[in-house]
């Protein structure tokens, strides 16, 4: 697979690689992201001792750790067997990297950490007697969000305090994945974008010699194909009772989105679906949202944070059936008027991510240090109002974004609906900005120029 992206990572990673100075990183993130893909192209030249954690007992993943260590040196005599123990085996990486530069990675660290419970002590242990004399640089890495947030990163963790530094390693952006496809045109780029959720795996599934019909028939639509039980497959590795988190996200992603509809459409009570959600979440899977600007709970909402899990949920298991019949072409003209339907929070997302990008720059209307999207009660028109971007400054200044995925032209109604919509908002010095798939009207395009501001955003504009 072609390697893209993470340049900030390696970069990083190789800035403390050659300090020379004894390293302790943690990597983190949602399966399938490629965090294994990053560390392999960061140790490609430089020697490694890495060993993954299996979901083994500790006498399984013992003997692989020790056979790991034993790779690296020709000092062991006889390597047909194990170290002692955990802390004889880590004491020998230690030792080794006393005389030399070293790379010691442990994968899948959860694993390994629930096989032998002291693990994370005895390295706590090492690292306080080896750090100022080590020639180390240790990385755990792990899919599971929450362990390596709470017992690795967290201040309860024997490794708190210890890491130096930390890498939380996300999909990629739809401006970066055009680096890996040069022949998709914008529209087919953002589909593909929305139905991969920029995980890298899946990217590597698409072929761009091919039109997106086809890789949607080719990836998902066929009973063969690593996508058509993919998400069912991850929620069995990870989730104990696959059947209850299925039907959670499958109400989800079919718009059951408040906790009482979540409740009401799965038949699951309220605090063993909050424990399914809360482990969603851990996964990446799921995100809870709240309007912008508020921290009223009984506003939470529920959404998918995966892409690739909105698009699978909404379109696979209600056609299995058909799938494995092999009516793919059937299926396919079944889902293909609703995918402009799902692309709209997928540009919405692209439309978040450019505006954050613009604001890196310097180069956003106003300067924001948040940015959400907002909901809730309009009391001069009795009715319930969406913005799709909110950001605001500590200036009495808000900008307000609206998205349009659609074929048509956006016109002034558009831009007079957001206008009267912020001013339910306090902040009197705003900017506005229009997202448009196809562009805009004369009318909207004279009334924007006459206001003064507001930024009107073609989406080809955002890709070139």
């Amino acid at each position: 697979m072609l390697f893209i992206g993470r340049t900030r990572e390696i970069n990083n990673l190789n800035k403390r690689y050659e300090s020379g100075k004894f390293e302790v990183a943690i990597m983190y993130g949602r399966r399938r992201v490629g965090k294994t893909t990053l560390i392999n192209k960061f140790i490609k030249d430089k020697e490694t001792i890495f060993y993954t954690g299996i979901e083994g007992n500790a006498k399984e993943n013992l003997e692989g750790l020790s056979q790991s260590i034993y790779a690296l040196s020709e000092d062991f005599a006889d390597t047909s067997g194990s170290f002692l123990n955990f802390r004889e085996a880590l004491e020998t990486a230690f030792i080794i990297s006393q005389k030399r530069r070293i790379v010691f990675v442990i994968d899948e660290y959860p694993y390994l950490a629930n096989s032998y419970k002291a693990i994370s002590s005895a390295l706590q242990v090492l690292i306080d007697k080896n750090k100022d004399t080590s020639k180390m640089f240790l990385i755990l890495c792990g899919s599971s969000m929450s362990f390596m947030e709470n017992q690795v990163l967290g201040y309860k963790s024997p490794l708190f305090g210890r890491r130096t530094c930390q890498f939380k390693i996300l999909p990629f952006e739809f401006l970066e994945i055009k680096d890996y496809f040069k022949k998709f045109d914008s529209v087919d780029l953002a589909t593909i974008y929305g139905i991969t959720g920029g995980i890298p795996l899946y990217m590597s599934l698409m072929n761009d010699n091919f039109s997106v019909e086809d890789n949607i028939k080719t990836n998902f639509l066929e009973p063969n194909a690593y996508l058509f039980e993919e998400p069912t497959n991850l929620i069995k590795q990870e989730c104990r009772d696959p059947a209850q988190y299925n039907s959670i996200i499958k109400a989800i992603a079919t718009g059951a989105s408040r906790m009482s509809e979540i409740c009401s459409q799965t038949d699951i009570d309220t605090a063993l679906a909050t424990s399914y959600l809360n482990k969603l979440i851990s996964l990446g899977i799921v995100k809870k949202e709240k309007p912008f600007g508020t921290h009223n709970s009984r506003k939470t909402i529920y959404l998918l944070e995966d892409s690739m899990f909105r698009f699978w949920y909404r379109f696979i298991p209600g056609n299995i059936a058909a799938i494995n019949r092999g009516l793919t072409d059937v299926v396919y003209q079944k889902i293909a008027s609703q995918i402009p339907a799902f692309m709209g929070g997928v540009f919405e997302e692209i439309c978040k991510q450019y505006l954050w990008e613009l604001n890196r720059q310097g180069k956003a209307a106003i300067p924001f240090t948040d940015l959400g999207r907002w909901w809730g009660n309009d009391p001069k028109n009795k009715c319930e109002a969406e913005i799709d971007i909110m950001c605001t400054a500590d200036n009495n200044a808000a900008i307000f974004g609206e998205c349009k995925w659609t074929n048509e032209k956006v016109d002034a109604g558009v831009l007079d609906t957001i206008i009267k919509r912020s001013e339910l908002f306090y902040q009197t010095n705003v900017h506005f900005y229009l997202f448009a798939k196809t562009g805009f009207t004369q009318g909207c395009i004279a009334k924007a120029n006459e206001l003064g501001n507001v930024t009107m955003v073609n989406f080809e504009d955002m890709v070139n």
